[in-house]
Parts: structure tokens; sequence; C-alpha cells
């Protein structure tokens, strides 16, 4: 299942990479570059590890003085990534082909992990964030951004109708339990954070057990 939900998820963002920035530049604008600056306003590393690098979005906000690499599951996004990568040179971001489900890196690797709207679409979550915690030093943290079901009933039970058909069409999940999931691989939750009405779209820091 879990080999046929990445190629399905793959495909997908293969298919709308070209594409990815010009559909989500209105709510990139009144949203998420503010989400995003804040939460890597945070990060100290200095060797931090961004989980689903996507079209590369978040390199604009990389702090200085960090060294980045940035994984992605979609040779077509990455392709979009490198792209804007030649545009800033100054940053430190080696970029590769990896499933965030089963990482090419060795154990307590990382200082910091870093996800942004990116859970949502791995199609076992729970494997990618004890992925995530084994690559990151004790003491380590991840923050993640994530769109997730709401907190109210009667929204959520909506959310958990439509979450297959939306998923078949672009590869995302909307009724996600993304801070149970992050509990249940093992992180210990160090805030979380509300960014909407309704917790649909939160910001989670947690840290790596010593």
């Amino acid at each position: 299942m879990t080999q046929r939900g990445k190629q399905h998820t793959r495909s997908r963002y293969d298919l709308i990479a070209p594409l990815y920035n010009v559909l989500e530049w209105p709510i990139e604008q009144l949203l998420f570059k503010s989400w995003r600056k804040q939460l890597w306003d945070q990060i100290t590393g200095p060797n931090v590890l961004e989980i689903g690098v996507g079209t590369g979005k978040n390199i604009s906000y990389y702090p200085e003085d960090i060294e980045v690499t940035g994984i992605d599951l979609s040779p077509g996004m990455l392709k979009q990534a490198k792209q804007r990568l030649t545009e800033k040179q100054e940053v430190h971001l080696t970029l590769k082909e990896m499933d965030a489900q089963q990482m090419d890196f060795s154990d307590d690797t990382f200082d910091d992990v870093v996800a942004t709207f990116v859970f949502c679409s791995v199609p076992d979550p729970i494997l990618g964030l004890k992925e995530a915690l084994r690559v990151t030093k004790p003491g380590g943290k991840l923050h993640l951004l994530e769109h997730m079901r709401a907190d109210g009933t009667a929204l959520a039970s909506a959310m958990d109708k439509l979450d297959n058909p939306i998923h078949y069409l672009s590869g995302v999940h909307i009724a996600r339990r993304t801070v149970s999931n992050v509990k249940s691989a093992g992180w210990d939750i160090e805030n979380v954070h509300d960014l909407t009405s309704g917790g649909i779209v939160k910001k989670i820091k947690a840290i790596k057990p010593h």
C-alpha cells in the first residue's frame, strides 16, 4: 500500500509541478509567506533537513549560516526548486530526490528538521515522522506548518468524507490528525499554535528525546 501510495503521490506532484506556484500564488501571498518566515526565523541549525522541499518556496526564508539538505519525492518539483536555487546563489542548499518514509541518512544527522504542508501528502505520515526522528540528533527539533482535520466536529466530518476523493485527485489528504501522528512517532511536543480558526492550519514544534 505504501509503495502504491508513493507512486500515486509522485505522479500527482510531477503533473502539477509546472503550475504549482501559479495555482498557490494567492494564498501564498495572503497567508503562507508570513507563516514561512515566522517558522524559519526559529531555525538555528546549523545542519538542517527540509522534508518536501517542493518548488523551493522556503528558500527565500532560510537563515544565514545554516546548511540545508532538501529532499522531495517528486522529480518535477525538484526541477522547479533547482531553477529557484540558481537565483539564490548565497543559499547553502543540497537537493536530493528521496522518500521521506525511507531516507538515506545516518541516524542522528540533523539539528533541525523542517516541513511545510508536507505530511498531508506523505502516504504513511507516522512512518515519515519516525524517519525524521531517526535522522535528528537527540535534543534536535521538528518544525512543522501543516493543514489538517478541523477541531470542530461538523467541519471535521465533512473533511473526513471528502478526504479520499481529494487525495485521489491531488495526492493531498485534508483530514490528517498530524499532532497525534507526531506524538505517535515518538516526538515530544513542545508547542502547538493554531494559525487559523478551527485549527485547520497549525504550527507544531517538537523535540527528539535524549
